[in-house]
């Protein structure tokens, strides 16, 4: 080791000494909030370095995980997965608060990565490629589930779960109970209450439930009469043998 390294760690050092009583307050502050994910431990020094582990330890959690956020996009652009990966849990280990580096990472595994496995030019067999591809969307899914874990107050990353269950996992009936989730906050965006039930329209059994429910929108007005909720209204009403006279007229363009 030079001797300019051995500076650069003695000053790193020094100064997590300084602020090592900040940094203890600070940490009871995120235990409240739910930043349980930040554990510099030997795996993490294993995935960032040494001289990124010393950052970390002296303070510089944010800066490490913006620098190795910055190359798990030069990774992706490379498509080299496996090492994207790597780069993406040692950010959320980093900053577990970080709503962003939860959702793109599970974006990338989940979406790109996924999409690329399916399509992979090396791989004749198509089994192997379609359970590469499921392989990703549980990477996804993994990413999203501890994300809520460490972000349990805010509705955003259960919109992603429960948008990853719809578009590709195909599980409608999990997808309604993750939207439902979302759909409890108070600053949820209006269209949740929605995506729940045309969740539960496809969720075997649910099928009356998500029929009130949609009725029930119906009733409020024009502004809920979307696209959408007219067609699943309609698939209901057919499904469930709803009297011709209390069923919802339906345009024709609204009819699957």
């Amino acid at each position: 080791m030079n001797r300019r390294m051995v500076i650069a760690i003695l000053a790193l050092l020094v100064f997590g000494a300084v602020r090592m009583p900040y940094e203890a307050a600070l940490e009871k502050e995120h235990k409240a909030a739910y930043f349980h994910g930040a554990n510099l431990d030997l795996s993490l020094r294993e995935k960032i370095g040494q001289m990124g582990f010393l950052a970390a330890l002296s303070g510089f959690r944010a800066l490490v995980a913006d620098f190795l956020w910055i190359h798990a996009h030069v990774l992706w652009e490379r498509t080299e997965w496996g090492a994207m990966k790597v780069d993406f849990d040692a950010v959320t280990a980093l900053q577990p608060r970080c709503l962003l580096f939860w959702s793109q990472a599970s974006w990338h595994m989940a979406f790109n990565a996924s999409i690329a496995a399916l399509e992979d030019p090396k791989q004749p067999r198509e089994a192997l490629r379609v359970k590469a591809q499921r392989e990703y969307w549980k990477l996804g899914e993994d990413y999203l589930i501890r994300g809520i874990a460490n972000n349990p107050d805010v509705y955003t990353l259960y919109g992603d779960l429960g948008f990853l269950y719809r578009e590709k996992f195909q599980d409608h009936c999990k997808a309604a109970e993750v939207f439902a989730k979302a759909a409890k906050f108070h600053d949820a965006p209006v269209f949740t209450h929605r995506f729940v039930l045309y969740e539960l329209a496809q969720c075997p059994g649910h099928e009356r439930e998500a029929y009130e429910g949609l009725l029930k929108l119906y009733k409020t007005g024009e502004n809920e009469r979307l696209p959408t909720l007219m067609k699943w209204l309609g698939i209901l009403q057919e499904k469930l043998n709803v009297p011709a006279d209390q069923k919802v007229y339906i345009p024709p363009a609204a009819n699957p």
